[in-house]
């Protein structure tokens, strides 16, 4: 389900934020309508007319919060990046309780299983309608995962916190996006063997990481 949502950001992707619930649940409806045309027709068919039709509203009532094909790419994109970074902070909260054998893959094996929920996030990641609003954003949606990164290692108690640890950070999650989206436009369900492969890298970079920069 798709859920309406300022962007990451911090600033809105809407033309205007709904306040009351009833709105709320009206954009909702219009966003889980882009998102079924998203995955069954692809970004070029999230025209303003066609995702009212399918939403059963009228253009206006999309215009208010959703004026043109980017805004609604901008706010798919944005609750996306929101579902990502929540199951993130699960799982920083799950490692400050647990303790992992294999923090890597438990990460990646997360998430490989919202990739293969996520059909709209793929959709829209694979294809080739993001805005410039949505590219800067992921960027910065990226920094954040790589922070929630940063936190798993520091909740271990296997790193010390500075600026080169967040790097490092930043380095791995980027790999791991890199090598998580190969894996599933060579498979829908993902390619395991690569997914594997990315499992091993990782370790062996996270491992000299913790190396360099583990607590004194």
């Amino acid at each position: 389900m798709v859920h309406a949502t300022t962007g990451p950001d911090g600033g809105a992707p809407l033309r205007r934020t709904p306040r009351q619930a009833r709105s709320k649940a009206r954009l909702a409806l219009m966003l889980e309508a882009a998102e079924r045309i998203l995955v069954g027709e692809g970004v070029e068919a999230l025209t303003t007319t066609r995702v009212a039709a399918e939403a059963k509203v009228s253009v206006g009532s999309l215009y208010q919060y959703l004026p043109d094909r980017d805004a609604i790419i901008d706010a798919l994109a944005s609750g996306y990046f929101a579902r990502l970074e929540d199951v993130m902070d699960d799982l920083v909260r799950t490692a400050a309780r647990e303790r992992w054998d294999d923090p890597v893959g438990a990460l990646i094996d997360t998430f490989a299983r919202v990739y293969r929920t996520e059909h709209g996030f793929r959709a829209l990641w694979f294809g080739s309608g993001l805005t410039e609003r949505t590219r800067a954003a992921d960027r910065e949606h990226k920094r954040r995962m790589a922070d929630g990164i940063r936190r798993v290692l520091l909740v271990l108690g296997v790193a010390r916190d500075d600026e080169t640890l967040a790097r490092a950070c930043h380095a791995a999650i980027l790999a791991a996006d890199a090598l998580a989206q190969e894996a599933f436009r060579r498979a829908p369900e993902g390619d395991t063997d690569l997914l594997d492969e990315a499992k091993a890298m990782l370790n062996c970079y996270l491992t000299e990481v913790v190396a360099r920069y583990g607590r004194p």
